[in-house]
């Protein structure tokens, strides 16, 4: 999924080193959005000094608390991180929250620049009835859950019933399917946390609708996670033959990945049901499927009005063709019975601080190639810059773009350089004057190396501590 090669847009050229004087720099969040911004400044500004300044005790952002646990080879990109962040040019203050414990305007008057790279911290609503009965999550919820995001660490899922519907069609819901469905065996040697593995172990569910309000030909999943799913042991896909029809014509022309995607549906459609020797022959192998052309206008609440029961969809009509078809409903309706939804339809960047200027209808900052709109030396990258999508290449090469108009703005006299900024040390007297203790890059790696010692007493690769007290109290704070 992952791939970390040095891309720099060719159409931008590196201001010279030669014209930029000392300059402290803050980045606002120590995800990939952040560690890219950060690293592409320091590589082509060799006077810079950058600040990355995070809300949590621990970086990376989803690197660590969104990739699935079972991907580890895309959570290499920490090693490219660490090392940024090991730079004598680079430091990390966690366990500081912008906008409460320090205000943009603040760092403004510390910083020359000041990148916002914050990411997406809420979820998109589906605004229907019921939404909020017991048994209904969102998916950002739940992943946080399993992987130890401390805001989800109470989240306690119920999984006592047999069927849970994902409504949503992208990599987050097949993530969420395969870690239910998933052999213990594998998780157990994953960095799932503890908690969430002992309830995955009491989990009932065997059987996992996921359900978008468009075609096959609209599925946002990539074919690496499909064929995961396809081929995760112990399960059987369930694919209507009947809801490809048609389509390896209408693919013919498309391009290669959507074609690849597409036709490896078609053929698990159209597959006999696999014989699994190492299966007892009554024994019900857990199951998969995928619905298309459903959008959920209601969760049907139990009797008593407390749990979910199932989901009321409307059936839909394609209207227009690839990806920019929408959904019509045709008026007619179907229930869905399951005791598990979870909605996976989008992350969603929250406002930060009231002197930064928010689009609230896209959830992004308002920009120009990462300069917001109307605030001189305040900058974003990531997802509060272009909206919650793309893969962590597609983080990286939008950082790049905004750290290069950082660049440029600094050899071009956009930013008075002129005027020193005291950066940290500024910050730093006014986080103490309001009791807040920042957490050091080297803070973190005690942290991180109590994660592994416990992990590796358990047989995986690091146990997460997913109680910031806990973090603070590891490391004398």
């Amino acid at each position: 999924m992952l791939c970390v090669l040095w891309v720099c847009n060719p159409s931008l050229s590196s201001p010279s080193p030669g014209h930029l004087c000392s300059s402290p720099i803050c980045v606002v969040g120590s995800g990939p959005a952040g560690f890219y911004t950060a690293q592409h400044i320091l590589k082509h500004h060799d006077l810079a000094q950058v600040d990355i300044y995070e809300k949590l005790p621990v970086p990376f952002g989803l690197v660590r608390f969104g990739v699935a646990p079972d991907h580890p080879e895309v959570k290499n990109v920490i090693n490219t991180f660490t090392h940024t962040a090991r730079s004598d040019r680079c430091a990390y203050y966690g366990n500081v929250t912008v906008g409460r414990d320090i205000t943009v305007g603040e760092l403004q008057q510390a910083y020359h620049a000041v990148v916002l790279s914050y990411g997406a911290e809420d979820n998109r609503v589906l605004g229907i009835p019921g939404e909020n009965l017991s048994g209904v999550y969102s998916a950002r919820a739940f992943v946080g859950w399993y992987n130890g995001l401390p805001e989800n660490r109470d989240l306690k899922p119920d999984l006592s019933c047999e069927t849970a519907l994902i409504l949503g069609h992208g990599n987050v819901a097949l993530d969420i399917a395969r870690i239910l469905l998933s052999p213990l065996d594998f998780l157990r040697k994953t960095d799932i946390t503890d908690c969430s593995l002992a309830a995955l172990a009491r989990s009932k569910v065997k059987r996992v609708w996921l359900a978008g309000r468009r075609g096959p030909l609209q599925v946002a999943f990539t074919i690496k996670e499909l064929r995961e799913m396809i081929n995760l042991p112990g399960t059987q896909p369930v694919l209507n033959p009947a809801d490809f029809t048609g389509l390896e014509n209408a693919v013919k022309d498309a391009p290669r990945p959507r074609k690849r995607l597409t036709e490896l549906m078609i053929k698990t459609a159209l597959e006999k049901p696999r014989e699994k020797a190492a299966m007892a022959q009554a024994a019900i192998p857990r199951q998969w499927g995928l619905k298309f052309q459903r959008s959920p206008q209601e969760m049907l609440p139990t009797t008593d009005g407390t749990r979910v029961r199932g989901v009321r969809m409307a059936l839909t009509r394609l209207e227009g063709l690839g990806d920019s078809a929408k959904a019509v409903p045709t008026g007619d309706m179907e229930e869905l019975e399951c005791g598990l939804v979870l909605s996976s339809i989008g992350y969603r960047s929250l406002p930060l601080d009231p002197a930064v200027p928010f689009d609230t209808q896209h959830g992004v900052i308002p920009n120009s190639l990462g300069r917001v709109t109307g605030v001189p030396g305040l900058y974003c990258s990531g997802w509060v810059k272009r909206g919650p999508v793309g893969v962590i290449i597609t983080t990286m090469n939008d950082s790049f773009d905004t750290a290069q108009s950082v660049l440029e703005d600094l050899q071009g006299g956009v930013l008075d350089v002129s005027i020193s900024r005291e950066g940290f040390g500024a910050v730093g007297s006014i986080l103490r004057s309001r009791g807040i203790r920042p957490v050091s890059f080297s803070d973190w790696e005690k942290i991180d190396a109590a994660e592994v010692a416990r992990g590796k007493a358990a047989g995986k690769p690091r146990e997460k501590i997913v109680d910031p007290q806990e973090m603070l109290q590891l490391i004398g704070h």
